[in-house]
């Protein structure tokens, strides 16, 4: 019995303590005198600049989406620069730059005076071609004569106008012969 005598007069102390505020009072008394004090100011808003769209004459100017005009553009940007690939375009043609290298077929090989030329055939014709002669309609140079194809070096234009360098070839044709 000893043991609750000495509880219940601490228990009866806590019930005591929890019943007052714990100065929750002076604090909501300090937050509505500060309420009152202070004085909200809001800087107005800056007034509306009116809108003025812009209205489209086209007349006799040029229409800003044509793409036309950016390839214009384009094409006076690539005669202007300085890429080493760019072609000499005041040289003379040589008579196989007249026709594509689809149109060209290699029908065989043969050595004179220690040099490789391929036979290409064109239509019914057939030329001879060795290393450094110019071929195709892209500005064409053949590379390379091997006993398989003739490998060619040409420069074209991209979509940009740059000149760039890109490689092809023509392989040996071997075709059945008719009649044997």
């Amino acid at each position: 019995m000893k043991p609750i005598r000495l509880i219940l007069p601490l228990l009866g102390s806590l019930l005591l303590a929890a019943c007052g505020d714990g100065g929750v009072r002076e604090v909501e008394s300090w937050m509505k005198q500060t309420e009152k004090d202070t004085r909200p100011s809001v800087k107005p808003l800056p007034a509306v600049k009116p809108f003025v769209p812009y209205a489209y004459q086209p007349g006799g100017a040029a229409e800003p989406f044509n793409p036309d005009k950016l390839l214009g553009e384009m094409a006076r940007s690539a005669a202007t620069s300085n890429n080493p690939n760019r072609p000499d375009e005041s040289r003379p043609r040589e008579l196989l730059e007249n026709y594509p290298l689809d149109t060209m077929r290699m029908v065989g090989t043969m050595e004179k005076s220690g040099a490789s030329y391929a036979l290409v055939q064109i239509d019914k014709a057939v030329y001879q071609v060795k290393r450094g002669q110019r071929i195709g309609q892209n500005h064409g140079v053949v590379t390379r004569v091997s006993d398989a194809a003739i490998h060619i070096r040409e420069v074209m234009q991209d979509a940009t106008g740059d000149w760039v360098e890109r490689t092809a070839t023509i392989e040996l044709h071997e075709g059945k012969e008719n009649g044997k």
